[in-house]
């Protein structure tokens, strides 16, 4: 049976969630009935969103990567708070740079903060569920992680982790209750993009549309969130491609899309 948490069931919680599809989901959740916990580093982007649903949100600043912090975070908001029923592991960058060159620390950084964020978060939200058998956790990965794309060496292979780390504990975890989520986003207008010069960004949509569509996904349960769907089954189709054809293919769509 696929549990699917409701605002009765307890808090949800939301890392990344000082700008971009955290926010936006924090505010929808807010809309939904829930109480809402939210972590990022800002913390002057987390009191402001606070403010703008007094009494619904609450700010616990934190750093993904420091796993000691995200444990003690995760307790307690629990102490403080009650029982996380909903935890979307959100939390993630894209650095500009990594189009322009191969450099070990950017794809170390980037790995760091968004597989290893994820996985610091992950860890102690996952033992409280098991110990009450029962929760739901959602992480948010992207189309980007389908398959390889030029220019997104780093990124994509974050997502691609992350998408192989989702599948395996859908399976294993569904035995304790709990139900695990991926968040396969095409192109959303966030800060992390604001300043996209390089490419066309098809279908792209706010942040405001991203989060109903996620929080509808909660509700349904199903372990794939992913829109838009255009674009999503366009992706996966590209994969199912064999190499000799994939990679030219793919080499073909992108250059296409580059902005000249």
């Amino acid at each position: 049976m696929v549990y699917r948490a409701k605002p009765g069931d307890g808090l949800a919680w939301i890392t990344g969630a000082s700008s971009g599809i955290g926010r936006a989901v924090a505010q929808e959740l807010v809309r939904r009935g829930y109480r809402v916990a939210v972590t990022a580093r800002r913390a002057e982007a987390l009191a402001s969103l606070a403010a703008s649903t007094p009494g619904h949100i609450f700010v616990f600043q934190g750093d993904v990567t420091d796993r000691a912090n995200m444990a003690a975070l995760a307790a307690e908001i629990e102490s403080s708070l009650g029982p996380i029923a909903l935890a979307f592991l959100n939390a993630g960058v894209y650095f500009p740079a990594e189009r322009e060159i191969f450099s070990a620390e950017i794809i170390a950084e980037t790995f760091e903060i968004n597989v290893g964020g994820v996985v610091n978060a992950l860890a102690p939200v996952l033992q409280a569920m098991r110990k009450r058998q029962s929760g739901q956790i959602a992480i948010t990965s992207s189309i980007a992680g389908y398959g390889g794309i030029p220019g997104s060496l780093a990124y994509g292979g974050t997502k691609a982790a992350l998408i192989n780390m989702a599948e395996a504990l859908r399976i294993t975890a569904d035995d304790d209750g709990i139900t695990v989520q991926m968040v396969n986003p095409g192109f959303v207008r966030t800060e992390m993009n604001a300043h996209n010069d390089f490419f066309e960004m098809p279908f792209l949509m706010t942040a405001d549309e991203a989060a109903k569509r996620i929080c509808d996904g909660f509700e349904t349960g199903g372990f794939e969130i992913t829109f838009p769907r255009r674009l999503a089954w366009f992706a996966k189709a590209l994969c199912l491609l064999p190499y000799p054809l994939y990679l030219p293919v793919v080499k073909y769509v992108t250059r296409r899309a580059q902005k000249k």
